[in-house]
This record gives C-alpha cells, structure tokens and sequence, in this order.
C-alpha cells in the first residue's frame, strides 16, 4: 500500500527558538524505512556521539534510556518523538521543563501524522455502537425487534481539537452532524458549530447523543470522562475513546451500560494496556474494545516516515519543526 493512502494533518505547530543543523543519529534501533527518511530529508545520518544535534527516537517506549542518552548528550537540541501522544515520556517532559528555557532541546511528535486513520475509526466505533452492532453480533442470533440509532443530524460533543479531532470532523461530515468541541481554550475549530472551554464540558454533555474523546493525556484530563460526566450525558448517548485510556473512566462506563443510562461504548484504549480479562467489561454486550488498533503499525510506520523526512529537512534548513511539543503543558 503506498504511503501516500493517508495525509499528514501537520497542522499549526508552535514555534521553537532557530537551531543549527547536525549530524542525526536514530535510536534505538534502525530500519530501512527510517534511514531512508533521513536521507531523503537530507539529514546527515552518523551513530549517537557527541557531534550529535538531532536524535530520531523512534521506540514507542524507553523514557529511562531516552533520558539516560539526554544526559550523557547535553549537545542534542532536537529530539523526535514516535507517537502522536507523548505521555510515555512524560517523565523526559519534565526534566526538560524543568530546564532553563535557553538550554531546553525542541521535542516534536508525530501529532497530526496518524490523524486520518485514528479518525477513522473513531467513525466505525461510533457507527458500531449506534447501530448497536457489538450486542447483535455477540448475541448471535436473529433480533426480534429492529433497533439501533442513526448518525444523520446528532449532536456530537468532540474533546481535543488537534489533529484526529479535526480529521473526525472531516470525515463525519456526511453525516450533517452538530458538533461542539471542547478544548482548553474557547478559539474556533474549523467545520465545528460551537467551541468552548473545558470548565462548559459538563453544559454541553446534557445534549450530546455522541462524545468523542480526542485529546491529549495529561494530569489535567485524567478521567475527564468520568461517573459525574456520564450522569450528564443523555441515556441514548453513545461514548468513543480513541485518545488515551487514562481519560475514561472504565469501571464508571460499566455501571452506566449495565444501568442503561449509556447507550453503548467504543473504547479503543484503555488504563492499563493490556486491560484485564476478567474485568466485567467484557461480558457488557454494548461495549466494543478494539485493543489499541486505531492506528496499525502498517499505517503508522510511513506516516512516521514521512514525518520524520519532513523534520529532517526543515532541521537542516534552520526551519521550523513540525509537531513541537509542549513540554510545559505534556503535549
């Protein structure tokens, strides 16, 4: 499948002090895909010394080793996530913010690169669950009665507005839906009817038929979705998760499926990863976990390709880098 299948939503990046070009080394391991990257971004690709000025790490893990190299390699000024959420890294995050802001190295993501698959199916999940195709199917035998809800013209409440929120706008655009987005500040997201604040999440669930969870895992959004936020919501609503699992409260969403106060959830995510198997959320018949799938190694991998090649290029042209991160803020 050619790379090409998806778009990068590089979207609007915050912007970074000028750095000097350097050497490039790729850690922890190396592939094909990503040394090509590099050299079609022009890089200069040498093993980790102390000539080095970028570091593409490119483990979906490994903060411990990270910070140790960080450590070592005080020289580093560039440092290149692999995921778009940057929260197994926090701890990296906070030695870094907690440096003088003269010495800081930029750090960028991937945010905005895996933002069409995640969208997608963050639209199969809601789909799914509206039509309530989770309990027909397990259930396994012909329904008596004909149910399910229609996406056509519902309200959706949308929480993130980075680049998988708005991919998500994108793509349930047919759909003619209202949608509201809720995000840390009150500035407009293109294609949403209404944006506001966090501190309004709780007024603008009462009318939601649909939420969607699209933001960054931080200490701030930890159970964002929780049993207070799911009283709120309507009992024909309908909750997706393809963010981070620490932004859902699971045991809450059991209790409000089972009561028939929510009409059913799509949780791609969940805290902890693997999610227990004898957890009572299995046996629910209207929840559909999907084991992190949003986006496959597959998808991800020319993506993050791409991005890095595009980084690259901008870092050994003292351009701006796509993706900074927030260091401050976890995201």
């Amino acid at each position: 499948m050619s790379e090409l299948q998806h778009h990068d939503w590089m979207g609007e990046s915050l912007s970074h002090p000028p750095l000097l070009p350097g050497p490039v080394a790729l850690e922890p391991f190396r592939s094909d895909l990503f040394v090509d990257a590099v050299a079609s971004g022009g890089g200069a690709l040498q093993p980790l010394d102390h000539t080095t000025k970028g570091l593409l790490w490119v483990s979906p893990s490994g903060a411990e080793e990270l910070q140790g190299i960080l450590d070592t390699h005080p020289g580093i000024d560039w440092i290149q996530l692999p995921w778009a959420g940057v929260d197994a890294f926090a701890s990296v995050l906070e030695h870094i913010a907690a440096m003088p802001r003269s010495q800081r190295p930029v750090v960028t993501s991937a945010k905005g690169a895996y933002s069409e698959p995640v969208a997608e199916h963050a639209l199969a999940l809601l789909l799914g669950c509206m039509r309530e195709l989770p309990r027909k199917a397990r259930e396994a035998h012909w329904q008596e009665e004909r149910t399910g809800i229609s996406l056509f013209g519902r309200n959706i409440v949308l929480l993130g507005a980075g680049g998988v929120a708005r991919a998500f706008i994108d793509v349930v655009a047919p759909f003619r839906p209202h949608i509201t987005v809720v995000r840390r500040g009150a500035e407009n997201v293109p294609g949403a009817q209404r944006t506001v604040s966090s501190e309004h999440l709780h007024s603008v669930l009462a009318d939601a038929d649909a939420v969607v969870v699209a933001a960054a895992a931080t200490s701030q959004t930890a159970h964002v979705i929780g049993r207070a936020e799911l009283d709120v919501m309507p009992d024909h609503a309908v909750l997706v998760n393809i963010a981070r699992g620490s932004l859902v409260d699971a045991d809450a969403v059991v209790d409000a499926v089972a009561a028939g106060t929510l009409f059913g959830a799509g949780l791609d995510v969940m805290d902890p990863e693997p999610f227990p198997n004898d957890h009572a959320i299995w046996q629910e018949h209207k929840i559909v976990i999907s084991s992190h799938s949003a986006d496959t190694p597959p998808m991800t991998a020319p993506l993050l390709a791409r991005r890095i090649s595009a980084n690259v290029a901008a870092f050994m042209a003292s351009r701006p880098l796509l993706g900074v991160v927030d260091v401050e803020a976890g995201y």
